[in-house]
């Protein structure tokens, strides 16, 4: 498939899936590759082609949706942002728990792929912060939209490559080897729910004291859906709760609800509800 063709396809395409174009540019052609695939497993010619399938077809959206979703995870991913989780935050939430007599800290990771940033809060915890706070639990529900990875996160096994970033200390007590892949240790899997949701569909029925959402919604959804996301993330975050993103994004323009957390780039407190 061309490049000009796949990008032509992609701007008619995504705003249909609720996606915004500007965010694919730098992984678009991980999709095409993808599309591509689908295309010649349809019996299909081309691009042009595919478009009449999927104008005829309704059935066919779904499935394009997932072959637009490029997941990208990995233990401690932008280190700053767990440097200043650990450092700032994560013992700020503990603290405003520890005053209103709550038992657990909740956490609440959307769009986990397959499990690394859910399993890297329950380490940090574990490794760097729980002796801090003996009296309070840390409890993380890791959300994905697609199946697959979510069974991978419950198989809790990674390449090498995954656990780079990883603070080298909290290796080897937290992972055994297994060939070529190293699995979390039962031991630390304690705490972490793994769920299969769809962001913009049924929403976890709790509070949550810290939110992450990096690097899906901000980047791939259109205004109106992103505007809808941080709507729905903010309805299930306590006040004074720590939002997440990536580093690169920004929230929409609903967002006055929230404030820039002090020292944190990408970490946002909410003030008021929105």
């Amino acid at each position: 498939m061309k490049d000009l063709d796949c990008i032509a396809f992609l701007q008619w395409a995504l705003p249909q899936l609720g996606l915004d174009w500007r965010g694919f540019r730098k992984v678009r052609r991980q999709v095409c590759r993808r599309i591509s695939v689908r295309i010649r497993a349809l019996g299909l010619g081309d691009t042009a082609a595919y478009r009449e399938r999927l104008e005829s077809d309704r059935a066919e959206w779904p499935t394009l949706a997932g072959l637009c979703t490029i997941p990208i995870s990995r233990f401690y991913r932008d280190r700053e942002v767990f440097d200043c989780l650990g450092a700032t935050v994560l013992p700020a939430l503990a603290e405003a728990a520890r005053k209103r007599g709550a038992e657990r800290l909740e956490c609440w990771s959307a769009g986990c792929a397959s499990g690394e940033e859910p399993y890297t809060l329950a380490l940090q915890w574990r490794m760097a912060l729980a002796a801090g706070f003996p009296e309070l639990d840390l409890r993380v529900l890791g959300t994905d939209v697609d199946g697959a990875l979510i069974e991978r996160a419950r198989a809790a096994c990674y390449r090498s490559s995954s656990l780079e970033a990883l603070p080298a200390p909290w290796r080897d007590p937290a992972f055994e080897p297994r060939g070529k892949l190293f699995c979390l240790r039962q031991d630390f899997r304690g705490g972490v729910e793994l769920e299969r949701q769809d962001l913009l569909g049924e929403l976890p029925q709790r509070q949550f004291d810290l939110i992450l959402c990096r690097n899906v919604a901000f980047t791939y959804f259109s205004g109106d859906r992103a505007r809808a996301a941080l709507e729905r993330l903010a309805s299930r975050l306590r006040l004074g709760g720590a939002l997440v993103v990536g580093l690169h994004e920004r929230l929409p323009a609903s967002s006055d609800g929230f404030d820039p957390w002090p020292g944190c780039r990408a970490v946002f407190r909410l003030r008021k509800r929105l």
